[in-house]
């Protein structure tokens, strides 16, 4: 066994905080027995070593809460087994310094290392009960933060291969596509409501509102059709954004934020390579329906004609949308007040062309507005 690269096991299940275990480390036999009895009053699990080789291959076999860690061993000291055990950035084992010594420069040299506290020999007893109950608060908050991400992770997973398995079954009845567009549709809004509450009326809207842009700039009745079927899909991709992102009653941070802007590429993938035409329009709006007018907008800072015309289309009738619908984070605006700011962004954030024929088709928008509400 090579102890320098132990994947320290780390069982996430539901932790139970009435249950901890504290691994002891000195190569003193007394200490030990001491440690164990004064623990083993508030009921703690203990396990002992008196190496830190030992140590170490514990902590490879064993789900540990808590480490008591001498320094001054033979062999591998203390230094060293805090060094290993530091090693995993993806699991946080607190590691408490348990020393006679008592200078600078070694609580300097511990603190650099990774410790997260201290104990001085001989020990007393209610200090020792304080740090040791202090320490496995915090750890037993990482376990249930690690247990529900693991949890959130597993059912992303499982909704995506859902969605890709009937994405995979669609496409194998695509001769039949004058039917199953309709099909398709249901199946792939009905996906991204798992994760987004107000979609269901929201993707009706935007299908409307798009079809209506695309008709009011003389595109074909096959165009038309087409961008009724697929600007619903536009959002697909949050089926990738972690919920409590997505459904967060305030403002994003920018960490948050960076996460939900990978809903456009996330869609992309879920929705490209496929032969439909449906799916190909849903694939290129999915990516492009935030890119901006004058560049700054994301994924890939397209500007101008760049942008795909179904991109501008949707990023018109989708900013309308959300600005008069409640959100998480925000209550609906007046009409009035959105149209000034779509007028506002003519030329930055949206096609000027595309205003211009949105606000000549306000009359049947302000229709489909009252026919689908929320």
């Amino acid at each position: 066994m090579n102890v320098f690269s132990v994947p320290f096991k780390l069982t996430l299940e539901q932790p139970n905080v009435e249950q901890s275990t504290i691994l002891l480390v000195d190569d003193e036999a007394f200490n030990l027995d001491i440690l164990d009895q004064m623990l083993s009053v508030k009921n703690y699990r203990t396990l002992s070593a008196s190496t830190g080789i030992e140590a170490l291959s514990i902590l490879e076999d064993e789900e540990v809460d808590l480490v008591l860690l001498d320094i001054m061993m033979p062999g591998m000291n203390g230094y060293e087994v805090l060094q290993e055990i530091k090693k995993n950035k993806a699991r946080f084992l607190p590691v408490i310094i348990v020393t006679a010594l008592d200078d600078k420069e070694d609580k300097i040299r511990a603190l650099e290392g990774g410790s997260d506290d201290f104990l001085n020999k001989p020990i007393d007893k209610y200090e020792l009960y304080a740090r040791v109950s202090t320490l496995l608060r915090t750890r037993h908050y990482y376990k249930q933060l690690a247990f529900a991400n693991q949890r959130l992770e597993e059912e992303v997973k499982r909704r995506t291969i859902a969605l890709q398995n009937t994405l995979s079954e669609l496409q194998k009845v695509n001769e039949k596509l004058s039917y199953s567009h309709y099909e398709i549709v249901q199946h792939l809004s009905s996906a991204a409501e798992f994760k987004d509450p107000e979609t269901a009326a929201h993707i009706q809207r935007i299908s409307h509102y798009s079809g209506v842009l695309t008709r009011s700039m003389g595109l074909s009745k096959e165009d038309i059709e087409l961008m009724i079927g697929a600007s619903p899909m536009h959002d697909i991709g949050k089926i990738g954004v972690p919920d409590h992102i997505l459904l967060k009653p305030g403002k994003l941070t920018p960490e948050e934020f960076e996460k939900m802007k990978e809903h456009t590429t996330i869609g992309y993938k879920i929705l490209c390579g496929s032969e439909s035409p449906l799916l190909r329009l849903a694939s290129e709006i999915a990516i492009s329906h935030h890119e901006k007018f004058d560049g700054s907008g994301y994924p890939n800072g397209l500007a101008g004609e760049d942008i795909p015309l179904s991109g501008r289309i949707v990023a018109v009738a989708d900013v309308f949308d959300a600005l008069t619908s409640r959100r998480p984070y925000k209550e609906a605006f007046p009409n009035e007040v959105a149209l000034d700011i779509i007028c506002k962004g003519r030329g930055s954030h949206f096609d000027p062309k595309i205003v211009d024929v949105f606000l000549k088709s306000l009359p049947e928008i302000l229709d489909i507005q009252k026919q689908c509400r929320d």
